[in-house]
């Protein structure tokens, strides 16, 4: 199996873009592991608004994604002045829940940074159980998976993790 390429990766839509700002440079002078992880979710929020998952969701309607399970690969390090996106792809869903490919692009060196592997759940927060996605937002993630499923590169998953 063959890792996306920068190129592939970057044909599809980008999300948080950013400069990493000097305050994020950990001692080794990149990015801190804690910032990898919290772009990356946050470009994977971001994602989930064309879904019908809107950023507010728990305050609006009592549902919300919670993360059950991350697998993170490095591939290059991202330092102080770097450009980079997120990238997202879908690869299944459960009645609950979403697996998801994350991807950090390093946009100054042009090559994938980072790869974060997600399973996500769907909250009622009244109850803070799983429930199943609501109909609407379950057929936008049916159709964001077929989309991704089509995409002309392979989806390298770690194997760790699967929907159950």
């Amino acid at each position: 199996m063959v890792a996306p390429t920068y190129d592939e990766l970057s044909a599809l839509p980008a999300y948080c873009e950013q400069v990493v700002p000097q305050g994020f440079e950990d001692i080794n002078g990149h990015l801190n592991i804690r910032h990898y992880v919290g772009i990356a979710s946050e470009g994977l929020d971001e994602s989930l608004v064309d879904l019908g998952i809107p950023m507010q969701w728990p305050n609006i309607a009592g549902q919300a994604v919670f993360t059950a399970e991350h697998h993170m690969t490095y591939v290059h390090e991202l330092r102080t002045g770097d450009r980079l996106s997120v990238r997202v792809r879908l690869l299944g869903r459960s009645d609950r829940a979403v697996h998801a490919l994350v991807y950090l692009l390093d946009e100054t060196h042009q090559r994938v940074s980072f790869v974060m592997e997600e399973i996500f759940l769907h909250v009622d927060l009244e109850s803070r159980k799983t429930s199943d996605w609501p109909a609407d937002v379950a057929e936008k993630i049916d159709a964001q998976i077929k989309k991704d499923a089509d995409l002309p590169f392979e989806a390298v998953t770690s194997g760790a993790m699967a929907l159950r």
